[in-house]
């Protein structure tokens, strides 16, 4: 059997991976989107099941005006004592000297939860994660922000010793490594081995410079001394891997006493333009998760099977049979069973029933107008990763508002700056239309302008649908579902991506999303109710 990457295709960054007796579970980041924290399951690394949203409650997060790219940040899943650890860090503010970032840490005996109220760590830096040491003491390790404008913000990796008991961290903190030439020293993960603790870093920053480091000593109190050579893993000397931005990850060992790393990774569509950051591409899926196997040398340090770029085909472990899953995504929701599915998400916190429900029109998803989707409070906004570069999402709405303030209908979406839409709303000429509007690095325009498409009077529904096609995507919509018209603009992938989004704003670190939105400034919260969403992906050829 082999291990195809990424393992979690689509936006799923910063993979913490660990192991309970003969099952695996990755936490991911989930940024902005609520409920936070993604966490897939796997019985044999290769297939992996989504499982849980594990902050799901506001007592256990609260994004409410969030900027873009902020709220959850590098989560650490960690078993130990007979429960799960989870530590998660809010970023409150992304760009600047500051990131006011708060370090919480919850428990459960069960992955579906229920989950402990957090216990406030510190605010001293982000992508913090716990380690168990072998004499049952706890230490929290973290990137150490430093604020000074006159030095590199990446301090370091700090180390504070937690105690469980008083659930708080105790004593002073310490600087246990700052890192190579390389810099952006973060997702630090420590582990004992042999006699030896490893720390596990990220450096390079979360583009294509990523890389990941791997130092080492004989006490936490000892200065750690990085591993001799080339990095344990980056694809930067690498431009035409189908995988890269390789790094930021964490070590899982087997039953059979195998080791594998899961970590980051983006896979770039080449472009008929070059990228005004690198030649590589644009990554629109985001950044996502690959495993790669690992040994250990004759010295004690570890290596990647095939070599520091690693490789798309891994050997999956010994003495493992494959374990598939039934799809979570059933490829259409029509909304009748009255639950979410979990590959739903929403922006920053949990909507109530005045703004999205699956109760007032059964069969239906209602979604109360709210917000524009340049807003860090209130979207009714609901939606799903784009995970493939072929793909076709389709929704059927029925809505009729009767001013230019309400709009709803299907969106392709990265952050409140940089997103697009198909749209029905309203018209002084022709009354209820279609428009395809767009927002690129926050200056939003219309497709049609003044003459927008009219809908006819007597249609209950109207069709509305993506085709998502490599590095361009297009809108069309249709009166009865079966006769398609396609709208007259040709949108660029690139739009919805990290590459280009940071070369304007520093926090760009999710990934495109396809979903479901009603708007309205009037405050009469006009319902848009939609019938169904799929979402179907494609061979390239198709």
């Amino acid at each position: 059997m082999k291990i195809i990457n990424p393992i979690l295709k689509g936006f799923n960054p910063d993979p913490s991976i660990v192991r309970v007796e003969d099952t695996y579970y990755i936490a991911t980041s989930t940024f902005e989107w609520w409920p936070g924290v993604q966490i897939h399951m796997s019985k044999d690394l290769a297939n992996w099941k989504l499982i849980t949203h594990p902050l799901n409650e506001k007592r256990l997060l609260d994004m409410t005006g969030n900027l873009d790219s902020g709220g959850i940040w590098a989560p650490d899943l960690s078993w130990a004592d007979g429960k799960f650890w989870l530590v998660y860090t809010d970023v409150k503010v992304t760009d600047g000297s500051f990131k006011d970032c708060i370090n919480y840490l919850i428990t459960a005996e069960d992955i579906m939860g229920p989950w402990s109220d957090p216990v406030v760590l510190n605010t001293a830096g982000f992508d913090a994660s716990l380690f168990h040491d072998t004499d049952g003491r706890k230490y929290l390790v973290n990137q150490y922000w430093d604020p000074r404008g006159f030095h590199h913000p990446f301090y370091g990796i700090m180390c504070t010793e937690y105690s469980a008991e008083a659930q708080r961290l105790i004593g002073k903190p310490w600087v246990l490594y700052k890192g190579t030439e390389e810099k952006f020293t973060e997702g630090p993960h420590l582990y004992r081995k042999d006699g030896w603790y490893y720390l596990f870093v990220a450096q390079g920053g979360t583009e294509y410079a990523h890389q990941e480091r791997v130092a080492r000593a004989k006490s936490l109190r000892e200065d750690f001394i990085t591993q001799p050579g080339e990095p344990l893993l980056t694809t930067l000397d690498a431009p035409y891997h189908p995988i890269q931005k390789a790094g930021h990850g964490s070590l899982v060992e087997t039953l059979e006493g195998e080791w594998y790393f899961a970590h980051l990774c983006g896979r770039p569509l080449h472009h008929e333009q070059e990228s005004s950051v690198d030649p590589r591409g644009w990554c629109p899926l985001g950044r996502e998760t690959s495993i790669q196997k690992l040994v250990w040398d004759e010295n004690g340090w570890p290596h990647i099977v095939g070599g520091h770029t690693g490789t798309v085909e891994v050997e999956a472990p010994k003495g493992i049979t494959e374990h598939k899953w039934e799809d979570t995504w059933p490829g259409k929701e029509d909304f009748d069973s009255g639950e979410w599915n979990i590959h739903f998400q929403t922006l920053r916190t949990p909507m109530g029933e005045d703004v999205i429900s699956l109760k007032a029109h059964p069969g239906h998803l209602r979604l109360y107008g709210h917000h524009s989707l340049a807003s860090t409070f209130t979207q009714a906004h609901v939606a799903r990763r784009w995970q493939s570069f072929y793909f076709d999402a389709e929704t059927k709405l029925s809505y009729r508002p009767d001013t230019i303030q309400q709009f709803a209908g299907l969106t392709c979406y990265f952050n409140t700056q940089n997103w697009s839409c198909i749209q029905v709303t309203w018209n002084e000429t022709y009354g209820r239309v279609i428009d395809v509007v767009s927002s690129d690095l926050g200056k939003t325009t219309s497709v049609y302008e003044e003459h927008p498409i009219p809908v006819p009077e007597d249609a209950e529904y109207v069709w509305l649908k993506v085709e998502v096609r490599g590095i361009s995507y297009r809108y069309l919509y249709s009166f009865d579902g079966t006769i398609w018209q396609e709208t007259s603009h040709v949108f660029d992938s690139a739009g919805l991506s990290q590459e280009y989004i940071k070369a304007v704003y520093d926090a760009a670190f999710t990934g495109a999303f396809t979903g479901m939105m009603s708007v309205d400034g009037l405050g009469t919260r006009l319902p848009a109710d939609f019938d169904y969403f799929s979402y179907t992906e494609l061979s390239s050829e198709s």
